[in-house]
């Protein structure tokens, strides 16, 4: 959470949030030892999900260095002309 607050790359601010998502990941595995298997399969829902904001998330970061140049969050204007 702190990454994702501090920070000023786009870039950075991904990785921490995808780190975030695997932290819940983990947490469901360890508590599906007692509570059944049902952590599991919310987990394999929860990567198909990740894997897919990946995608897109890395798409607009790329999109976005290429018309701007930058991928610092505080150069980064998208309702300027």
């Amino acid at each position: 959470v702190v990454g994702v607050l501090t920070r000023r790359n786009a870039i950075v601010i991904f990785m921490c949030v995808e780190l975030m998502l695997n932290a819940v990941n983990l947490s469901f595995v360890a508590l599906s030892r007692l509570y059944g298997a049902t952590g599991q399969v919310f987990v394999v829902f929860v990567m198909t999900v990740a894997a897919a904001e990946a995608a897109v998330g890395l798409a607009i970061i790329i999109s976005i260095f290429r018309h701007r140049q930058t991928v610092d969050l505080q150069n980064i204007n998208l309702l300027k002309g």
